[in-house]
């Protein structure tokens, strides 16, 4: 069984565009649902807060981008939604919010897989030229 390059890898998953717009409209309310939930239905600890922060507001940034929102919008996206959500913990019970260290866990999430993204849309394009280049080429 052949196995797919990762150019054909990424284009298949940019394809789907529709499928990661949905799941990101569903990362995002299960990430509003964590994150507004009162204290007292959560369990008493949570390991690695910050990393939490960073991967989940990294899956929501990635999934907005192979949505097709272009990589600035995909990480503002996810910056603006992450200090939202950080000013609407502050009203709910036993959460303190506006913890400007969970904000830079976001946003160091959101970057990271918006440039990772980008590195591998950029490597693809490459890839795609010398293709294009050596199918010219008389042999």
């Amino acid at each position: 069984m052949k196995l797919p390059t990762a150019d054909r890898l990424l284009r298949r998953l940019q394809e789907r565009r529709s499928l990661w717009a949905w799941l990101a409209v569903a990362v995002m309310l299960a990430v509003a649902w964590g994150s507004l939930t009162p204290a007292s239905k959560l369990p008493q600890t949570l390991p690695w807060d910050k990393a939490n922060h960073f991967v989940g507001y990294g899956v929501v940034a990635g999934l907005i981008r192979l949505a097709g929102v272009r990589p600035s919008g995909a990480f503002w996206i996810a910056v603006i939604y992450g200090i939202v959500i950080e000013g609407l913990q502050m009203a709910v019970p036993g959460r303190y919010g506006g913890d400007p260290y969970d904000v830079l866990a976001n946003t160091l999430g959101a970057g990271s897989a918006v440039l990772l993204l980008f590195s591998l849309e950029c490597w693809q394009s490459r890839v795609n030229q010398g293709n294009t280049a050596d199918q010219g080429r008389v042999r």
